[in-house]
């Protein structure tokens, strides 16, 4: 299971700064228009790589631990990084957008409607590696617990 979590974790790392700023980008261009300021980017751009840093540790933190001992999965890790996006574009003065009451219920942070429902969400990068990764886990899971 080791080279696909690696594989996983590293592609996390390289995916994380793209998808924030495409995030911001794509919530400010549509409340404000085209034209979104260079100091927003700079913003969204520091953010990127704070996310790719800090849940880069958590999701390779995530991944060494032994299958049985894993708390959450690389995903939930992604979809709690809307903090990065979120943060910026709250400091732009964006307000949140509306979002389906089950979702505000589910989700009470996500204010920008950003959780990635998939790897691909994030990146289309990142499916495979997430999927061969799952697989991976899976087959050792029944390896370890099936008699």
């Amino acid at each position: 299971m080791e080279p696909h979590a690696t594989a996983l974790a590293d592609a996390v790392v390289v995916a994380l700064p793209g998808w924030v700023e495409r995030s911001v980008r794509r919530i400010l261009s549509a409340w404000q228009g085209a034209d979104v300021g260079p100091a927003v980017i700079d913003a969204a751009r520091a953010a990127g790589q704070r996310a790719a840093v800090e849940v880069g540790a958590e999701v390779r933190a995530l991944l060494a631990a032994d299958l049985d001992d894993q708390w959450t999965t690389p995903l939930s890790l992604l979809r709690a990084a809307v903090r990065f996006p979120t943060d910026v574009l709250r400091a732009a003065g964006v307000p949140p957008v509306e979002r389906d009451p089950f979702q505000v219920r589910l989700l009470p942070d996500d204010l920008y409607d950003l959780c990635p429902a998939s790897f691909a969400d994030v990146d289309p990068a990142l499916a495979e590696p997430g999927l061969v990764w799952g697989a991976a886990k899976a087959l050792a899971h029944r390896r370890r617990h099936t008699p």
